[in-house]
């Protein structure tokens, strides 16, 4: 299955070619000493207006310091976050982060981003395929008593035996998944009936925007949040496709902007709305812009990491389980080194060797977060999907090139059929799209143990799932090379973590 280089690493996967992301990043900025200069003064530099995090200690002496230092510096507050002790801020100021970080109490400070505000950008390359109004009609006339009209053309659902677990429960209406993603219409009537609007919002600015219908993707942005919705709770109506816990409640928290950028400031926001609003499961199909890879050894990559990692941190300490999609690039995320291409996708993407122990995919390889490879309709690692051993904590149904994995009929496509923006359906793959299976199993254990803290959650996700041994040799296109190398035992290992989610123990155990 070819692919393309194209901007989203985890959003868009098409029937041929997946659309894969980059990241947008910043250069790092050399230290200052304090200023000599008048705020208004470095802003006449000309410099480009950047957003920046600023994290700090959580005291409340701290956070009021730092406070007056972010103006001092020529910085404009967006949003604080003080509880995580982490602050937005915009500035024009070329020299702010350096500043900030020679602040007392400032653990760590940076730019968010290389292009100025608004991001200049190119739009997302590829588009799901949308489903004829005959291939619903033929899909339709293959369903068996129960099934959405769709439903035979899902070929993910028996894979990790959702359609089994329907048979007991949907799940409970008493638990929320937030999808943090490009935005959901929550208009579509496979997704209507079980959408939350009191805990959606728009936390593109890196600030909550509770506008009606904020959470919404317009007509020129990625379908991606909508498709990925459905798939963990699209309603058991009668009507399209069933989610993989269509009784449970889902949310919209849109954080990438109109280009589709996933900037540090609206992750924040997002993990932490969810975390304020008790959301049990979070969906993260996607890694923060502007790098594939933070190093921690750079001040503004630093920074980033420290962000979301006290964001992420803070929404499972009050009850939330954070899901994460490994990503689409065949990476071994255990190896001594990678080549990114991609980073920064809004400035020079150049080659740079990193160390993936030292330099992070966020959130993906946050500590906490569940990660999540993605199987073809074969049960095997899908040929694009990322793996390593120690990395990976579970996998599921994200699709494959039918040449590669075909699955049984009457299902068609080997990729991942939900629902489009519009009243649509279509097909879409990639490692995004395995994470939503997890996000609705993990929904389904908190249905079934509705007391159970984020840790219990995850660790009957873990134990529940069907092991899975290596794939020895590897080689997905049969062309006699060996494409990957999976290390590990049967039970764990890097293509498959713990195995394959499953739905049925999750509303058994």
């Amino acid at each position: 299955m070819p692919h393309s280089h194209s901007r989203r690493r985890l959003a868009l996967a098409v029937p041929v070619v997946l659309s894969l992301t980059a990241s947008l990043g910043l250069l790092p900025a050399a230290a200052s000493a304090v200023p000599a200069t008048t705020p208004a003064a470095r802003a006449a530099e000309n410099g480009p207006n950047l957003s920046y995090v600023v994290n700090t200690r959580t005291d409340r002496r701290t956070i009021e310091s730092v406070r007056r230092e972010i103006t001092r510096n020529g910085g404009s507050l967006v949003a604080g976050y003080d509880g995580i002790g982490v602050f937005v801020v915009h500035s024009s100021d070329p020299e702010f982060g350096a500043r900030m970080r020679a602040v007392r109490g400032v653990d760590s400070a940076g730019a968010t981003r290389n292009a100025p505000l608004p991001a200049q950008s190119t739009a997302d390359m590829g588009t799901p395929k949308a489903l004829s109004a005959q291939e619903i009609a033929a899909a339709g006339a293959k369903a068996t008593g129960g099934q959405d009209p769709l439903e035979p053309l899902q070929w993910d659902l028996p894979a990790i035996k959702a359609d089994k677990a329907h048979e007991k429960t949907l799940g409970s209406p008493d638990v929320t998944v937030a999808v943090i993603d490009t935005g959901v219409d929550d208009t579509h009537p496979d997704i209507a009936p079980n959408f939350d609007r009191a805990d959606s919002v728009n936390c593109v600015s890196g600030k909550p925007d509770t506008t009606d219908g904020a959470w919404r993707p317009s007509a020129s942005e990625s379908p991606h949040g909508t498709h990925v919705t459905g798939e963990i709770a699209a309603a058991k109506n009668g009507v399209g496709i069933t989610g993989v816990a269509p009784g449970v409640k889902v949310a919209g928290i849109k954080v990438a902007d109109p280009k589709g950028y996933f900037y540090t400031e609206a992750v924040v926001c997002g993990f932490m709305w969810a975390a304020e609003h008790h959301v049990d499961v979070t969906n993260n199909s996607y890694y923060t812009d502007p790098w594939y890879f933070n190093c921690t050894g750079d001040p503004d990559q630093r920074a980033l990491v420290d962000g979301v990692t006290r964001a992420s941190r803070y929404a499972e300490k009050k009850g939330t389980v954070n899901v994460a999609a490994a990503g689409n690039e065949s990476y071994d995320l255990a190896s001594d080194s990678i080549t990114d291409k991609a980073s920064p996708n809004d400035g020079t993407p150049s080659d740079r060797v990193i160390d993936p122990h030292r330099c992070y995919d966020i959130p993906t390889q946050l500590p906490g977060v569940v990660t999540v490879a993605a199987t073809g309709a074969k049960g095997l690692k899908s040929s694009f999907s990322n793996y390593g051993l120690g990395v990976i904590d579970i996998a599921a149904p994200g699709g494959d090139s039918t040449a590669y994995q075909k699955p049984e009929p009457p299902a068609t496509s080997g990729l991942i059929l939900g629902p489009l923006p519009g009243g649509r359906w279509g097909y879409m793959a990639g490692t995004s799209m395995a994470t939503p299976h997890v996000a609705g199993v993990a929904a389904l254990i908190k249905s079934t143990h509705p007391h159970a803290p984020a840790s219990l959650v995850k660790a009957l996700l873990y134990a529940e799932a069907d092991a899975v041994p290596c794939t020895d040799p590897y080689d997905i296109n049969g062309d006699g090379k060996v494409d990957a190398v999976c290390e590990g035992a049967k039970n764990h290992n890097g293509f498959y973590g713990r195995g394959t989610a499953d739905a049925l123990a999750a509303v058994t155990w």
